[in-house]
């Protein structure tokens, strides 16, 4: 349903719902998820605890909205990226794009970035369509890094621990799958250093480094 199409009272329900997320956002940023209280929400818009429960029953309803909207955000930039390419850059174009997406999209916003991909808020758990959408990041990568076929490698034996990230490619070759889980914890493993600070001091670029872990992955120009 459209705007257009809405109720007066459903779009007024719309902006409040985008406002208290907003409000979530600051308070994240400001104190960390495990933090997140709807009752300083309510009282910073000048509303009572019982009022804003109207929009969000409780506190796992208002993250499972942040965490879906992260999710979503990344993935269609995802998607996007992996269907226009990265031509001219010497490496594998379905598979470099996705690579600077996620970094420009972690550094626009880390918190957001850690909310999924840090620590755990403690007693949250995510209903399973937040998983589906984490899946198609999967399966762009898969993709982009499919082979006719591939040798026999000791990945194989634990195959079938990662099979559920293959959903949609059911057929996916042991090496593709091998490529896109390197892909995905390598480049998340320098992510998340530097977005926590950790090269601080160390005298090195981490826009470099990453780049050097992009074509080690892609077959791109040597580091």
């Amino acid at each position: 349903m459209t705007d257009s199409m809405k109720s007066p009272r459903e779009r007024y329900r719309q902006q409040v719902r985008e406002e208290v997320k907003e409000k979530a956002w600051q308070q994240i940023a400001g104190s960390g998820a495990s933090a997140l209280s709807l009752n300083a929400i309510a009282k910073q818009m000048g509303m009572s605890g019982p009022a804003l429960y109207r929009y969000f029953a409780n506190r796992d309803e208002l993250i499972t909205e942040l965490i879906r909207d992260a999710y979503r955000s990344l993935a269609d930039a995802f998607i996007a990226a992996a269907s226009s390419g990265d031509e001219g850059s010497g490496r594998r174009p379905d598979l470099a794009g996705p690579a600077h997406v996620l970094r420009r999209w972690a550094l626009a916003d880390p918190h957001r970035y850690f909310l999924i991909y840090g620590t755990p808020v403690p007693g949250y758990h995510a209903p399973p369509d937040i998983t589906a959408i984490a899946s198609e990041l999967m399966s762009v990568l898969l993709d982009a890094t499919a082979a006719p076929a591939a040798p026999p490698h000791a990945f194989e034996d634990h195959l079938a621990t990662h099979r559920a990230w293959a959903t949609n490619h059911p057929e996916a070759p042991p090496a593709a799958l091998r490529q896109a889980l390197a892909f995905w914890t390598r480049l998340h493993g320098v992510l998340s250093l530097e977005l926590a600070g950790h090269f601080a001091g160390m005298g090195l670029d981490p826009a470099l480094l990453y780049q050097a872990e992009v074509d080690a992955l892609t077959g791109g120009p040597a580091a």
